[in-house]
């Protein structure tokens, strides 16, 4: 096990057994490496790492939890979207997880961090199964932490996509499951390899946190002009916010997910998860040139007989997706902050018109 991991401070890796691999901060290269020797994935004719998520290729909503405790009791609003579960059963689940992963004979862990503002930045500690999920860990969160923090808040996050959890026994509605303990600050994710639970677990929780503070969190897309001026795009999936975010003649300040604080607007992330369908370069430009040697391609297929991602090609799923870092695009905002924002942009035509 490596010595240098991050101990949280609700999570002690002492739990995982000592004759456990934890290959820690691999880099990029490495990961890839990794993925590619246990048959994770292929490799594309850019460089591109293609992975299958099998069952899940996309989010399960009615499969995400929150603890229901001291915490969040009385300040959640509970329903078909805030799903409450019990804190006995999230700790029968924690402890049978990490009993699964130490059967393995190694896992990964990184180090991240969210929110690119340093007044509300928290670090983000990412245990994963497969390496193409630390892969995806590393070109979504942050990768440093913001004015070298030493006391920031942490979250650890635990994915493991073999381990199913039985709804008789377990609290779940079947096999898969994203939960949220507040007062343990752990997200676990299981029965699914669908790399999005990873990023819309800590968005879940930065919408709980950051409200708090004083501070809007947003799902949008913002960029800044030539002048300074922020702009920020609202939709629904499908609708366009980061095609439009990722626009030549602008920086990118983000695709996603944004917070808009007294101060102006920052990104709650450091990389980007496009969509894939119908990607050309000459409709999508920023986008198809950032896809190279790093970038994480979910659910696609090749055209027959090469390894050219066929993007027209939706027989796995319309969702197909793509994750990099901020820094695959050529015009991003450093910093990822941006003042108030003047522009607002409300799309509202989505992928099925």
């Amino acid at each position: 096990m490596s010595t240098n991991i991050t101990q949280s401070k609700y999570f002690d890796v002492s739990h995982f057994d000592k004759n456990l691999v934890i290959h820690h901060q691999l880099s990029v290269p490495q990961l890839v490496e990794k993925a590619l020797e246990n048959n994770e994935g292929t490799l594309t004719n850019n460089g591109a790492l293609a992975i299958d998520t099998g069952e899940f290729t996309g989010r399960s909503p009615k499969d995400r939890f929150i603890v229901e405790d001291v915490i969040t009791k009385d300040k959640v609003w509970w329903g078909d979207t805030n799903i409450p579960f019990e804190e006995n059963k999230f700790d029968q689940l924690l402890h049978k997880m990490i009993a699964h992963l130490n059967k393995r004979s190694e896992i990964y862990h990184r180090d991240a961090f969210a929110c690119a503002d340093s007044n509300y930045q928290i670090g983000i500690s990412v245990f994963t199964e497969f390496a193409f999920q630390n892969l995806f860990a590393h070109n979504l969160f942050i990768r440093s932490a913001i004015d070298n923090q030493e006391t920031i808040e942490e979250w650890t996050i635990i994915a493991s996509p073999s381990f199913k959890a039985n709804p008789l026994t377990d609290g779940t509605r079947q096999e898969n499951f994203s939960i949220i303990n507040f007062s343990k600050q752990i997200i676990l994710i299981g029965g699914t390899a669908y790399t999005g639970e990873i990023k819309k677990g800590i968005f879940s929780v930065l919408n709980f946190l950051l409200p708090q503070k004083g501070v809007l969190s947003m799902h949008c897309s913002a960029n800044s002009g030539s002048n300074g001026e922020t702009a920020i795009f609202f939709g629904l999936s499908g609708t366009g916010k980061t095609t439009l975010s990722a626009d030549a003649d602008r920086e990118l300040i983000g695709d996603d997910e944004h917070g808009w604080s007294e101060n102006g607007v920052f990104n709650l992330e450091g990389g980007c998860y496009a969509k894939c369908i119908n990607l050309t370069h000459e409709k999508e430009p920023e986008i198809f040139e950032a896809i190279k040697f790093g970038s994480l391609i979910e659910n696609t297929n090749y055209f027959k007989g090469t390894r050219e991602v066929n993007y027209s090609d939706i027989s796995k799923t319309e969702n197909t997706r793509v994750a990099y870092p901020l820094s695959h695009i050529k015009n991003i905002k450093l910093g990822s902050k941006g003042p108030i924002p003047k522009n607002i942009f409300f799309l509202t035509a989505d992928a099925f018109g």
